[in-house]
């Protein structure tokens, strides 16, 4: 049985969803998968639906997949009111408008006409078409649509009463107390509504000069979603759905509130003990000191958030300091507003060392603040190279050091934040075996040429050696491990297949998208505390386990559409470290749902084997357990 991957990845957001109801889980730890829910459901309306959405709206797979999400919709939305009483339990009370006293609501009056009234857009009906994805707006009119009132995204869409600490009143129900403010003096009703647009932006292949244009042009994506509020007047709705071209289906009544991501705000002010304890990352002695002396000491593997990803950070800031450091090359991918590794290439430019930087524009909804990167590096000396025809999505940071270079290689993206919240393997080596082919990866990306690393794998050779390794395993006394986000590619799924028909034990995590599962694989998705985002695969080759990382997922898209890397683990030590976090997760009760032939899937909850928890991290990194009981150092 094939999943379409539209329907699969919606299956892991109704795994997000059931977060909500985790026992094990803080209140506010609970609140905040609701918020994740919200804006993964955005991005499945704007992204992730774009194939069938285009091509075919009328089928039944795409009928299927907008009821899996309405039916996700009417159950967020009864848990949000589930959670109401649970957060006044806590402290923290959502109002209604009737609950405020006098004085509150002359307060709110003032507060609407001064910052909230004066960036408020009051759009005609005419306008309609120009409907921005995501935002928030009410309609009104006398009998027939006359108005839509667009509040901008920085006011915050709860409101916290002064003097009633943790006691909030929604935005939407200040406007429509006093409606007569953004309408010239007339009362009206206003009705919430929402829509989310395909982002077309995402399926073009545009270079740095194009993108200010492309990035101008994005409204003019279809949009996909259209969310009223369940009083919204029928004849309303209808008009504004013919006008966008969308299907009967293509709408959804919600009680008010829309868009819960707004629940973020509770999560994040609320009191600290009704969240996860911060986690205490394990630093690498002596490595924000001098990482190339460690690093000259042998391969250094960690697996972030559970070895601190402040690592990165120390050898960025080291070779931008370091006077014996010639040459940084780096490539960037969802590199967030603040971050170290982008300000030390800067430093390390100014300083007169050769950097250049393979700064990827294309990276969905983070195109804007890509452009402002590319602006800064240019004008602080860093060389921004071309993009290729095709998307580069490898992590590697590579630095000559007098007569020796060293690498980093990641599976996740060089992100503060992703940092603290994604579990990453993290590799650091000056092994020449890996530092000349990202010598290599640069200089062909730099001469517009498609790199072709001697050890490491890129492109359609990530396909392949996966392929032959897995059917390498293809008996009774074989192993596979394979660790990833999405796993859709026909040909490695058949060689699973083929492997598991023969005997051999296989053994998939799949965070998200997993569109074939045979009935003798083993199949999970972990989904917890941290977002697993780690790409990793081991074999059994007879005893000798082999193990590789990298930067991608087993899709088309990454083998034939980007630049990856993907790369062994060469030293014992690491070697051992990510098969015992791999053995770990294979055998989670805590975290971990089971998927099934048959497309349905199951929780795994409330047992004792946790690969989250943060000691048996503490513990896994000092002294691993291999698949075969024997320990090892690691740092």
């Amino acid at each position: 049985m094939e999943t379409p991957q539209e329907l699969s990845w919606l299956q892991f957001n109704r795994r997000v969803l059931d977060q909500t109801r985790r026992a094990d889980f803080p209140t506010l730890e609970r609140l905040r998968f609701l918020a994740i829910w919200a804006s993964n459901m955005d991005e499945f309306f704007a992204a992730r639906i774009w194939r069938p959405f285009v091509q075919g709206r009328r089928t039944e797979e795409y009928r299927a997949l907008l009821e899996e999400a309405r039916a996700q919709i009417q159950r967020a939305e009864t848990n949000y009111r589930a959670f109401l009483p649970e957060l006044e339990g806590l402290g923290i009370r959502i109002v209604p408008v009737r609950a405020l006293t006098r004085p509150e609501r002359a307060y709110f009056g003032a507060f609407l006409a001064e910052e909230v009234a004066p960036r408020t857009d009051v759009l005609r009906v005419e306008a309609l078409r120009e409907v921005r994805s995501r935002a928030l707006y009410f309609a009104s009119g006398a009998g027939v649509l006359e108005n839509l009132l667009r509040v901008p995204e920085s006011i915050p869409r709860l409101v916290e009463i002064p003097g009633r600490d943790n006691t909030y009143v929604r935005l939407g129900e200040l406007l429509r107390l006093r409606a007569d403010l953004f309408l010239a003096g007339r009362s009206a009703r206003l009705y919430e509504l929402r829509v989310v647009r395909v982002a077309a932006i995402d399926q073009m292949r545009i270079d740095w000069d194009e993108l200010p244009a492309a990035l101008e042009s994005r409204l003019e994506g279809q949009v996909s979603h259209l969310e009223v509020e369940r009083d919204f007047p029928p004849h309303w709705a209808e008009a504004i759905r013919q006008a966008f071209g969308l299907e009967p289906e293509e709408v959804v009544r919600v009680m008010p509130p829309l868009d819960l991501r707004f629940l973020s705000r509770i999560v994040n002010h609320g009191p600290a003990h009704h969240r996860f304890a911060p986690l205490q990352a394990y630093k690498v002695p002596g490595f924000d000191r001098d990482p190339f002396s460690r690093i000259d000491r042998g391969d250094l593997l960690l697996y972030h958030p559970y070895q601190s990803y402040a690592a990165v950070e120390d050898f960025a800031r080291a070779m931008a300091a370091d006077p014996a450091v010639t040459a940084v090359r780096a490539t960037l991918y969802r590199i967030g507003d603040d971050n170290v590794l982008a300000e030390s290439l800067i430093h390390a430019a100014r300083a007169g060392k050769d950097v250049a930087v393979l700064l990827e524009a294309r990276a969905r909804f983070d195109e804007l603040t890509n452009l402002e990167w590319a602006l800064r590096f240019q004008n602080s000396g860093v060389r921004v190279l071309r993009l290729p025809a095709k998307k580069v999505h490898a992590k590697v940071i590579f630095v000559v050091r007098g007569r020796r270079a060293y690498v980093h290689l990641g599976t996740g993206n060089y992100n503060t934040l992703n940092g603290r919240l994604y579990t990453d393997f993290s590799l650091f080596s000056s092994d020449r075996r890996l530092t000349v082919d990202a010598k290599g990866f640069f200089d062909a990306l730099e001469a517009g040429q498609a790199p072709s690393p001697h050890l490491m794998r890129t492109g359609g050779r990530v396909r392949e050696l996966l392929v032959a390794r897995i059917r390498g395993e293809a008996h009774a006394g074989g192993h596979v491990i394979l660790k990833c986000n999405h796993l859709t590619d026909r040909s490695v799924l058949a060689a699973l297949r083929e492997a598991a028909n023969a005997g051999a034990r296989v053994d998939l995590l799949v965070r998200t998208t997993l569109t074939q599962i045979h009935p003798r694989v083993h199949a999970r998705s972990l989904v917890g505390r941290f977002l697993e985002h780690a790409r990793a695969a081991a074999f059994r080759r007879a005893g000798q386990w082999e193990v590789w990382a990298g930067s991608l997922d087993a899709m088309p898209r990454n083998f034939d559409h980007r630049y990856e890397l993907f790369f062994p683990i060469l030293d014992p030590r690491a070697r051992d470290y990510v098969l015992a976090e791999l053995t770990a997760q294979v055998a989670d009760d805590v975290n971990a749902w089971e998927l099934s032939a048959d497309g349905s899937q199951a929780p795994r909850w409330g047992g004792r084997r946790d690969a989250q928890r943060a000691d048996d991290h503490r513990r896994r990194q000092g002294r691993p357990r291999t698949a075969g009981g024997a320990r090892r150092e690691v740092a």
